[in-house]
Formats: structure tokens, sequence, C-alpha cells
């Protein structure tokens, strides 16, 4: 366990049944996915922020966790500007790029839709436990244990891709073969990787079914996963997310139903 995940699990939401989490970023993502416009995905975005305080991350590891999605939410949003579908005043064109009046809005509500929906997804999730979520999904949401020990034990092993390539790396370079070709040595090793993880996750698979776990009985697990109070109360937080930012889409007459009628 890292720094940052032990200072993530000291704040208010760490505790929280990992199923909720869960619930309560599909409660914020879904209306938002149905619409693209920025006023709904503005409101959602700023709510969001007021309660990242509440989930016990500094300033350092919230950068940190998130910098992925501040780096592909403006490449998206540039993609949309050059190339989305031209609307009102044409302000560049050239070859197949086309920089509207209509594709700059699309561009700006890409850009905060992005944020909106991966952020919160991010954020609640630094301070799930594989183990956790698996308690949660088998006792709360009672999905097949069968699927969810897999599940778990694959999420385990994603721990290792990083030591296996830092190995694969290691080795190469002894036997000197790493030095040129970046792209070539990148997709060789990517696929000494794949084949790594295959054997793997067969060696995994037959280790499992040879312990039990997929005899077709009742399974008992070791830790009780409860759903309280405070699971409801995230659920309802992420409800009045998704409630707000469609009212004041509608309010505004930016709704934009991406699955109605064109």
């Amino acid at each position: 366990m890292t720094l940052l995940d032990t200072r993530a699990r000291t704040g208010r939401v760490a505790r929280i049944n990992p199923v909720a989490k869960l619930g309560a970023s599909a409660l914020i993502a879904i209306p938002l996915i149905l619409t693209l416009d920025p006023v709904s995905a503005a409101v959602a975005l700023a709510l969001e922020c007021a309660l990242f305080a509440f989930a016990g991350l500094t300033w350092r590891e919230f950068w940190v966790r998130t910098w992925p999605v501040w780096l592909a939410a403006p490449l998206t949003a540039l993609t949309i500007a050059l190339y989305g579908e031209a609307s009102g005043h044409v302000y560049v064109e050239w070859f197949v790029v086309r920089v509207s009046e209509g594709s700059l809005a699309l561009a700006a509500a890409t850009f905060l839709r992005v944020l909106a929906i991966a952020l919160p997804s991010v954020v609640l999730f630094v301070t799930v436990d594989p183990t956790d979520l698996a308690d949660g999904l088998a006792q709360v949401v009672h999905l097949p244990a069968r699927f969810v020990l897999g599940a778990l034990a694959g999420l385990r092993m994603v721990g290792l891709f990083l030591d296996d390539w830092h190995a694969l790396e290691l080795a190469r370079r002894a036997r000197g073969v790493a030095d040129r070709g970046r792209i070539r040595r990148f997709v060789g090793m990517a696929f000494a990787l794949l084949v790594l993880s295959i054997r793997r996750g067969s060696k995994l698979a037959t280790a499992m079914e040879a312990r039990g776990f997929g005899a077709p009985v009742r399974r008992t697990w070791a830790r009780p996963s409860r759903f309280g109070a405070p699971e409801w109360g995230l659920l309802l937080i992420g409800a009045a997310i998704s409630g707000l930012a469609v009212a004041a889409a509608v309010a505004a007459g930016t709704w934009n139903f991406i699955l109605g009628p064109s």
C-alpha cells in the first residue's frame, strides 16, 4: 500500500461500502452520458468539486490520481473542435479540419462532460480495496460467487503488470537487446507481457479450480459487507447531483438527449 493510499483511507468516504461508491458513480454518469450539453456537465462538475474535500485526499494526492483525466479531457475536446459536426459560422476550414461555432460548443460540452463523469469515479475508487469490493458485490448485490472470485483474482494480478514490465526491461537490457528501436522494443515487450499474463492466468485458474473456488455450492464469506446509512447517503448525494444537473439543463433549454430523434 502506498503513502497516498494510506492517507486516502483516513477520509470519510474510505469507510463507505464500495458498492455504494459504484452506485453513486453510475447515478452521476448515466444522465451525463444521455446528453451532450455544457450546462448539465458544468453543474454536475461544480457540485462534485464541493464534495471532493470529504474524500480524504490532499491536493497533491488529488492531482496525482486524476492527471490522466485532465490530460484526456482537453485532447477529446480538441478532436471534437477540429472534426466535429460543423454548424453556424465556420472559423477555420482546411482539408478534413473544420472549426465552426457548433464544433466549438460541442468541444466545450465534451470537455466538461469528460471531467464530470471521470473525476468522481477516480476519486471515489482511490480508497476501494478489491477484496472489499468483491465482498460487497457478493453479499450486497448477490452476484455469483464464481464470477466475483474470478474478477477479484484478475484484479489482484493487475498490480503485477508493472513489476513484470520492469523485470522484462531489465532482462532485455542484460541481454543487450534494448538499446535501439523504442517502438520495436515496446511491441516486443508488450507481446512478451501478453504471453506471460496468459500463462499466469491459466495457472491461477487451475489452482483456484483445484481449491474448490468453482464448486456449485453456497459460499460463505469471512468478512461481512454492511450497507447502512452512510451508503444510502452517498447514493442520495449522487442522485441529487444528477437531478440538479438535469434540472438546470432543462431550465436553461440546453438539454440535448442524444438518443432522441435527430
